[in-house]
């Protein structure tokens, strides 16, 4: 995102299952940031609904979807103009 916006250095994009899944990641992602490294997030939102969690770590916005609003909302074709590096699971 860097040199392309003016509010983060990066996106990271994750998709869950289902809504429960997306909360399950986001609660860990949140709580390892936390705990390892002091990290709160400057704002959250979608958390209740978890079908899109926006988590804003100032230079690292995370953005967790399930399938069906990741597709509708295709934030990669949005920004398609960002380098993007895929990363599997481990």
């Amino acid at each position: 995102m860097r040199g392309v916006c003016d509010f983060t250095d990066f996106f990271v994009i994750a998709t869950g299952r289902n809504p429960r899944q997306t909360k399950a990641i986001y609660d860990e992602v949140a709580g390892t940031l936390k705990k390892e490294h002091r990290l709160l997030p400057r704002a959250s939102a979608g958390v209740q609904e978890a079908t899109w969690i926006v988590g804003d770590y100032t230079d690292v916005v995370l953005h967790i979807f399930t399938p069906e609003t990741r597709r509708f909302y295709r934030l990669e074709e949005l920004w398609s103009d960002v380098p993007s590096v895929e990363v599997a699971a481990g």
